[in-house]
């Protein structure tokens, strides 16, 4: 605070999290009030820029602004157009929800979805000049992944269609009339059968679509028991359309395997373009209509493998790799307007960074700043666009990521010319003191491998004082942290504790071979890497070691509950959706495919020794940390069966444990801003109820 005395005054409890009031001595005899921590109800009132969309000629650009309704406890997206100078800004319509803004490629048009009288998904159009929009759609399900075709006539999506085979159906009597008879059974039979954040899946495939940009009947392109994947792209004569696809028989036992795949116009019929072990995805077809761009690997089966970017002919042939030496996953393929570039972006060190390629690889970097996809915790992530016209100095716009706000909107050049345009929160962070991000390295006691990771210090922090450490992991576990704005970590720092955040190994972002450590070894090594971080930060004068707490969800979940099998240094544990029993897992977890080929090497009935020695219930004996478990009850990434069994374990042998259920919350139990804010406050309260210092 520079010469300035500080004297700081701890308020109350305020919305389950303390908040911290500052007063310094501006002039002497005279206090100046400082803008207090950031409070729970605050989430509320944050907004952030969400997939923006340059148009064609690069003046102007619609976005997605994102923020919490505080009446439907929902997040709620509008989308806003805006000059690409800042000004003119304004939504596109009085909808309550819009999303997914796609331009047509003479910028006159911009398809989006948009809701629906009653409440449904339609596609939607705004017409530029006149500022008019309607919907051209009236269907029953949702449609997805928009795309223009190159003459502005047709517009390609994909949408759930019920599936061709029949499953088996039992001849049941009628109820007599007034009766009142239960449900009936209902019968499954596909492996994938429940997914996360979806629920119990219907007897339906995603298959792809177009209708006339005008409206009018849909037509469908595509037929049979497989789900088309991602967005649909039209070759460049607007003849064909291109689409990933898992076509296999044996697709379910094959998860990863799809093709890229050209489906003809004139007769729907349907021609593979690619053909190999591994994925093939997202096709981008070239403006010369020459050359196709896609993503995909060549499937190793491995825990994690980085995604490539190839290119190959218009009809298959001749493909290789631009990125064989980048080491990091690719992202988001688009073509200069001259079809000399290619620009996608890519994850590392903990940031997202926009980057250009000639189709001879060689490759640089435009922005290293993209972020804000998830306001909650800090994971990396954003989004970006280029105008699909400009030629040469190609101008771009972004989702930009800052440690204090969420993401705002950004613009640039080829030639890296930056700029903000949007800064959504600052009448809300503009009265608030966030917690200031520090970025921060150290050897691995376990190999010496560099280790990166952020520190997040209280509001008002003064060195002089001691702190409680806060140990935040994060899921995947093949994911990564960054120093973006997360509204969970500032609410733990606003509740006086350090928070510390790392990118153990396992994480994205620092190469194949790093992600790759803990492949058929996790949890193990990583929490040499989580303990050598935090021995290097309790280290500092300002951290009270007596004080040190821990928590993580998903893959943080599986390392928090391992964390105290393993060291009883920490006062108090959250383990939030966890795995515990890597058998039960892979039993019932909605990926049960994909798990237990590349997460293990067999199946658990094979090799019951190397599940159940991954397997935090294995070390639950060595248990004496106080342990809060918190699950989703409708979460069938992790099930709650996961957490009730460290639970009832904990129970058992008489440990201080508590059961924390979310109602009707799927994995990512902080999707409802609620319930966002009710974590954050049991962590706290358990953390508090086992802190003898604590105010």
């Amino acid at each position: 605070m520079n010469d300035r005395t500080p004297l700081r005054l701890w308020a109350g409890l305020r919305h389950g999290a303390a908040a911290l009031i500052m007063f310094t001595l501006a002039a002497p005899g005279v206090a100046q009030l400082v803008k207090p921590a950031l409070k729970p109800l605050d989430v509320f009132d944050l907004q952030w820029v969400s997939d923006p969309q340059i148009s064609p000629d690069g003046r102007s650009i619609a976005y997605v602004r994102m923020s919490f309704d505080i009446k439907t406890d929902k997040a709620r997206g509008v989308i806003w157009l805006v000059g690409i100078d800042g000004k003119h800004a304004r939504p596109l319509s009085s909808a309550p929800t819009s999303s997914s803004p796609r331009w047509s490629l003479d910028g006159t048009r911009l398809a989006y979805l948009g809701a629906g009288a009653d409440g449904s998904t339609q596609l939607c159009v705004y017409w530029t000049d006149s500022g008019a929009t309607a919907a051209i759609s009236n269907f029953t399900e949702s449609p997805n992944g928009l795309a223009w075709s190159p003459d502005g006539r047709l517009l390609a999506f994909t949408m759930p269609v019920a599936a061709e085979r029949k499953p088996l159906k039992a001849d049941l009597p009628e109820a007599p009339k007034n009766a009142h008879w239960a449900d009936p059974p209902k019968l499954i039979d596909r492996m994938v059968f429940r997914i996360d954040g979806e629920g119990y899946v219907p007897n339906v495939f995603t298959q792809a679509f177009i209708i006339g940009a005008d409206g009018g009947a849909p037509r469908q392109l595509t037929q049979g028991d497989f789900d088309t994947q991602g967005t649909p792209a039209f070759t460049f004569d607007g003849k064909s359309v291109l689409i990933a696809a898992n076509r296999r028989a044996d697709a379910d036992y094959e998860p990863l395997d799809s093709e890229i795949y050209r489906v003809d116009l004139s007769d729907n019929s349907i021609h593979a373009l690619t053909d190999r072990r591994g994925p093939d995805s997202h096709p981008v077809v070239s403006p010369d209509g020459k050359h196709i761009a896609y993503l995909g690997f060549d499937d190793k089966r491995l825990g994690y493998q980085a995604t490539q970017l190839y290119v190959m002919n218009l009809d298959g042939s001749h493909s290789y790799s631009l990125t064989p030496h980048l080491d990091r996953d690719v992202a988001s393929p688009c073509w200069s307007g001259d079809g000399r570039q290619l620009f996608f972006q890519y994850d590392d060190h903990g940031t997202i960074k926009i980057a250009a390629t000639d189709l001879g690889g060689k490759m640089r970097v435009l922005a290293d700043d993209v972020g804000g996809r998830d306001i909650t915790r800090p994971y990396s992530g954003g989004s970006f666009s280029i105008a699909a016209a400009a030629k040469g100095n190609v101008r771009f716009a972004y989702t930009k990521a800052a440690s204090l706000a969420p993401a705002a909107l950004a613009t640039g050049t080829s030639t890296r010319d930056i700029a903000t345009l949007t800064a959504l929160s600052d009448t809300l962070l503009s009265q608030r003191t966030l917690g200031a991000v520090e970025e921060l390295s150290f050897d691995s006691s376990v190999d010496h491998r560099r280790i990166q990771g952020w520190i997040v210090k209280p509001p008002g922090f003064d060195a002089a004082k001691k702190y409680p450490l806060l140990l935040e992991i994060h899921g995947g576990p093949f994911a990564s942290y960054g120093p973006d704005f997360a509204a969970e970590i500032q609410l733990y720092a606003a509740a006086g504790y350090v928070v510390l955040y790392l990118n153990p190994r396992g994480s994205t972002g620092y190469g194949e071979e790093f992600a790759d450590l803990i492949h058929h070894d996790y949890p193990d090594n990583d929490y040499g890497d989580l303990m050598t971080g935090v021995d290097a930060v309790a280290g500092r004068s300002y951290v009270d070691t007596e004080r040190l707490f821990v928590t993580g969800g998903s893959g943080g979940g599986v390392l928090t509950a391992w964390i105290v099998g393993h060291t009883d240094r920490f006062r108090a544990a959250v383990v939030v959706k966890p795995v515990i029993n890597w058998t039960s897992f892979v039993l019932t977890a909605d990926m049960t495919n994909y798990f237990y080929r590349y997460w293990f090497d067999g199946f658990p009935w094979e090799d019951v020794q190397s599940y159940w020695k991954r397997s935090p219930l294995a070390y639950v004996g060595n248990v004496h940390t106080p342990t809060m478990l918190m699950t989703g009850e409708a979460d069938y990434r992790t099930p709650s069966s996961e957490a009730e069994q460290f639970y009832q374990a904990l129970k058992l042998r008489k440990i201080d444990t508590a059961l924390v259920r979310v109602p009707n919350a799927s994995h990512d139990i902080s999707a409802r801003p609620s319930l966002l804010i009710g974590k954050v406050a049991y962590v706290l309260a358990w953390f508090k109820s086992h802190d003898a210092a604590a105010p």
